[in-house]
C-alpha cells in the first residue's frame, strides 16, 4: 500500500533560513516540492561535475582493489571505518588520485617509447655510442641503413666499408664508415637510432618501471586504506547538493525578506514535525492535496508483499491516487516463478542456497542483499512444490523412484502436459479477471463509483461466460440465465462506459471496447502458455544432461565418475541459469504487460526522497 502523504507550507525569515533548513535536515523526513529553479545554479552544477569525477575515480579504484586481491590471492580487508572527512581533505584526495592516474598514464607512454627503442636496437646487436663518437671525432660518420636482400650491392663493402650486421628474412641491415661529410650515394633506406645506447635505454626504463610500480602502489593502498573516506566525500557532496537543490526551489517573497518552502510528509510523521518546528517558532501550515499535485511515493506493505517492492520499482512506481500492485503482483510472481523453472531439485538448491548465505555469511553481506535472499528463499519454496506438479527432480522423476510416499502423493497432485496446459491458461484466466477487478477499484477511488460500473460488466460477462463452459448444470451455455446475466453486462458496458457523455458516445466506445477486448483477451490469455512451455523446456534440457552424463561416461573406474560428475555438474548449471533468468523475465512480462494492462496500471510516480543527512 501507499503511505498516506500530507502537505505542507513552510514561511521563514530569509535569516533564520539556513538554521531552517538545518532543522528540517535533522528531522529528516520532508520530501521538498520541486519547482522552477530560482536563483543561480552554478554551485548545483559545480557539485555534481565534482561527484561525477569522484565516482569515476571510486569506480576506478574498486576495479585496482579486486585485481590486487586477485594477484595477491588475499583477502585483504579495508578499514572497517574512516574518519569524518572534510569538504578540502576530500578534494585534495579526490585531486592526488586524479595525477597519480594522469602519471601513470604518462610513464606507461614513456615505457612504450623506450621500448620501442630497445627493440630497435635490439636488431644491431650490443654496441657502445662512445666508440661511434670516437669514430665521430676521427674524421668518420657512421650511418645505420637498411634494404632488401635483393638490393645489398658487395661493391659496397670496399666503397664505404659496409658491413652487413643481421639479416631478419629478406631484409639486411648493415652500415657504412665513410669519411666526414661524404655521405654514401646507395640506395637503401637510412634508418635514426636514438640518442643512447641500449644499456643506457634499459637502464631508464628499469627507472621508470620502478617508478611506475611506486605509482601503482600508491593506488592500491588507497583504494585499501582511504575507500571509506571517498565515500564520505561523497556523502558529504550529495549533502551540500541537496541543500542547494533545496535553495533553488524556495520561493523569495517580501522583496526577498521571506523564504517559502513546500514539501510532503507522511502522515505518521506529520505530528512530530509540527511539535519540533513549533517548539522552535517556525512558521508553517498544512495544505489540502489537489488533483494534480505530485505526490512523492512510499510503500507501506507487509513483511512479504515488500520483498517485491524491488519489481514493482522497475515498471514504475504508481501515482498517489492509484493503488500500490506490489501485493497484488506478489503470489502470482511467486507461482509463476515455480512454475517456469518447474524443478523441485532447482528449487531445494536455491532454498539451501540463499539459507546458506544467509546463516554463514550474515556479517559480510550489505543489509541490501539480505532481503533479495529472502524472496529467493520464497521463489525456491515455490519451485519445489510446483515441481512436484510434474515429478522433476534433476531431470528425473521422483514418482518413478518406487517409494510409497510419493506414490501416494502422485495420485494426489501430479499433472500431465495436458493438465499443465490447461492450468496455465487457467491461471492466466484469473490474473485478468483479478486485474479487472482491481482495474474497477482504481478507476473507483480516482474518478468515482459510477467510473467502474463498465468494467463490472465485463467481468460479469467473462465470468458468466466461464461458469456456463465450465459447469452447463449450474448455467447452460446460452440459456436464459446466462443471456440474461449477459444483457444486464452489455447495458454496463455500452451505456455506462463514460458517464457523464452522450449516449451515443457512449455506445460507439463500448463497441471499440469490444473490439479490443475481442482481439486481445484472447492474445492475453494464451501468452499465459509460457508457464508451462518453460517449465516443459527446462524439465527436457536437464533430462538431456542426464542422459549425456551416462552415456558419454567411460568405463573406467576412476576416470567414468568423474566425467560424469562434470558433464551433470557444468549441463545442470547451465540448465540452472538459463531456466532462473526465464523464470524471472517471463513472469514479469506477464505482470507488467497483461496484469498491469488489464489492471488500468498508469504509474508514473516519483519516489519520496526526504531531505535529511547522508552520514559520512
Amino acid at each position: 500500500m501507499i503511505a498516506k502523504m500530507s502537505k505542507y507550507a513552510f514561511m521563514v525569515y530569509h535569516r533564520e533560513y539556513e538554521p531552517f533548513l538545518k532543522r528540517l535536515r535533522e528531522i529528516g523526513a520532508v520530501h521538498v516540492q520541486e519547482r522552477e529553479p530560482v536563483g543561480d545554479v552554478e554551485e548545483s552544477r559545480q557539485l555534481q561535475a565534482e561527484r561525477k569525477r569522484l565516482r569515476t575515480q571510486m569506480l576506478f579504484l574498486e576495479k585496482r582493489r579486486n585485481e590486487a586481491r586477485a594477484e595477491d590471492g588475499k583477502n585483504r580487508r579495508m578499514p572497517a571505518s574512516a574518519h569524518r572527512i572534510t569538504k578540502e581533505e576530500g578534494a585534495a584526495l579526490l585531486n592526488e588520485i586524479e595525477q597519480t592516474g594522469e602519471q601513470l598514464i604518462k610513464q606507461q607512454a614513456v615505457r612504450q617509447s623506450l621500448e620501442k627503442d630497445i627493440a630497435l636496437l635490439s636488431i644491431w646487436g650490443e654496441f657502445e655510442y662512445a666508440g661511434i663518437e670516437r669514430l665521430r671525432q676521427a674524421g668518420y660518420e657512421v650511418a645505420f641503413f637498411t634494404c632488401p636482400a635483393s638490393g645489398f650491392d658487395t661493391a659496397w663493402e670496399d666503397r664505404y666499408h659496409a658491413i652487413r650486421i643481421t639479416q631478419v628474412q629478406s631484409t639486411v641491415y648493415f652500415l657504412t664508415i665513410t669519411p666526414e661529410n661524404t655521405p654514401p650515394a646507395i640506395g637503401a633506406e637510412r634508418v635514426r637510432l636514438p640518442e643512447h645506447g641500449p644499456g643506457e635505454l634499459r637502464r631508464r626504463l628499469a627507472a621508470e618501471q620502478e617508478y611506475t610500480d611506486e605509482l601503482n602502489r600508491k593506488l592500491t593502498e588507497i583504494a585499501f586504506n582511504d575507500f571509506h573516506s571517498l565515500k564520505s566525500y561523497d556523502n558529504l557532496l550529495l549533502n551540500e547538493a541537496a541543500a542547494e537543490n533545496v535553495r533553488l526551489y524556495t520561493g523569495r517573497e517580501a522583496e526577498d525578506k521571506l523564504r517559502l518552502l513546500e514539501g510532503w510528509i507522511p502522515a505518521a510523521q506529520a505530528g512530530a514535525m509540527e511539535q519540533a518546528l513549533e517548539a522552535e517558532g517556525y512558521f508553517f501550515r498544512k495544505l489540502e492535496t489537489a488533483p494534480g499535485d505530485d505526490v512523492p511515493i512510499l510503500f507501506r506493505n507487509n513483511a512479504f508483499s515488500r520483498l517485491f517492492e524491488p519489481i514493482s520499482r522497475l515498471y514504475m512506481l504508481p501515482k498517489y491516487s492509484e493503488l500500490d500492485m506490489t501485493p497484488f503482483l506478489a503470489p502470482f510472481f511467486m507461482l509463476f516463478f515455480g512454475l517456469c523453472l518447474g524443478d523441485s531439485g532447482y528449487g531445494l538448491l536455491l532454498l539451501l542456497g540463499a539459507t546458506g548465505a544467509k546463516l554463514f555469511m550474515a556479517q559480510k553481506l550489505p543489509a541490501s542483499v539480505k532481503p533479495v535472499l529472502s524472496l529467493v528463499q520464497l521463489l525456491g519454496i515455490s519451485t519445489f512444490f510446483c515441481g512436484l506438479l510434474t515429478g522433476a527432480f534433476f531431470g528425473t522423476n521422483v514418482y518413478d523412484w518406487g517409494i510409497p510416499a510419493l506414490e501416494q502423493l502422485k495420485e494426489k497432485v501430479a499433472m500431465d502436459n495436458s493438465k499443465m496446459f490447461m492450468m496455465a491458461l487457467l491461471l492466466g484466466a484469473v490474473q485478468i479477471l483479478f486485474g479487472m477487478c482491481l482495474n474497477v477499484a482504481n478507476r473507483m477511488i480516482q474518478f468515482g463509483f459510477v467510473h467502474g460500473l463498465s468494467t463490472i460488466g465485463w467481468i460479469i460477462l467473462l465470468a458468466g461466460t466461464g461458469v456456463a463452459w465450465l459447469f452447463p448444470g449450474v448455467m447452460p451455455l446460452f440459456g436464459t440465465l446466462h443471456l440474461s446475466v449477459a444483457g444486464i453486462a452489455a447495458v454496463l458496458i455500452f451505456f455506462l462506459n463514460s458517464p457523464g457523455k452522450n449516449i451515443f458516445l457512449n455506445i460507439g466506445l463500448g463497441i471499440w471496447d469490444a473490439y479490443n477486448m475481442a482481439t486481445g483477451l484472447l492474445g492475453d490469455v494464451l501468452s499465459y502458455v509460457r508457464l508451462f512451455a518453460l517449465g516443459l523446456s527446462g524439465g527436457i534440457l536437464a533430462s538431456v544432461f542426464n542422459s549425456l552424463a551416462t552415456g558419454m561416461r567411460p568405463d573406467n573406474v576412476i576416470l567414468g565418475p568423474v566425467v560424469m560428475a562434470l558433464i551433470l555438474l557444468i549441463g545442470h548449471a547451465l540448465n540452472i541459469f538459463m531456466n532462473v533468468l526465464g523464470a524471472v523475465v517471463h513472469p514479469m512480462r506477464l505482470t507488467f504487460v497483461e496484469f498491469f494492462k488489464n489492471a488500468g496500471y498508469t504509474g508514473g510516480g516519483k519516489a519520496y526522497k526526504p531531505f535529511q543527512w547522508k552520514n559520512y
